[in-house]
């Protein structure tokens, strides 16, 4: 079960405005004329949210020399981010989503089960986004290994 509508590929990208770390805000409208990811995950420093974020701090350079800007997003609130910035030297900003409502237009709350328990939660997903607000490409119910190399690649492509 998803929550919302998934956000497909030559759609408009859902708008948002969410406070982040550092006591900024980010916005969609910040990133106009300049591509972006938007990368939604789980939770703060648990261990495939933590990969992935190394991961895409890892590539950080490339992504900007590509043009391209990126954004963490989860329910976790700004002083989690800040602790989780902090702790792994992330150098793009961490949104926060407390109620979930973006997470949910993006299509990414959904049904999940662990241990034969089912729960909503947040489906570890990407959304590559034009300078013009167009999603590009999107990648849902990701598996970390590989994952910001194929990010990477699409990204160059559209910077």
């Amino acid at each position: 079960m998803r929550e919302g509508v998934a956000v497909k590929e030559g759609e408009k990208a859902p708008d948002f405005d969410l406070p982040a770390d550092g006591g900024g805000r980010v916005r969609l409208g910040d990133f106009k004329g300049r591509p972006l990811v938007l990368y939604l995950y789980p939770k703060d420093d648990t261990p495939g949210c933590t990969k992935e974020a190394i991961g895409f701090a890892e590539v950080y350079d490339e992504f900007r020399a590509a043009g391209v800007e990126i954004v963490g997003l989860s329910k976790d609130g700004v002083a989690d981010h800040e602790k989780f910035k902090a702790k792994y030297e992330l150098p793009f900003p961490l949104a926060s989503d407390r109620d979930g409502k973006v997470i949910a237009a993006y299509g990414s709350w959904v049904e999940k089960s662990r241990y034969g328990r089912r729960y909503m939660g947040t489906e570890r997903s990407t959304f590559l986004i034009d300078g013009t607000g167009t999603v590009r490409k999107v990648w849902r119910d990701v598996k970390v290994p590989g994952h910001v190399d194929e990010v990477l690649e699409a990204a160059r492509s559209a910077g």
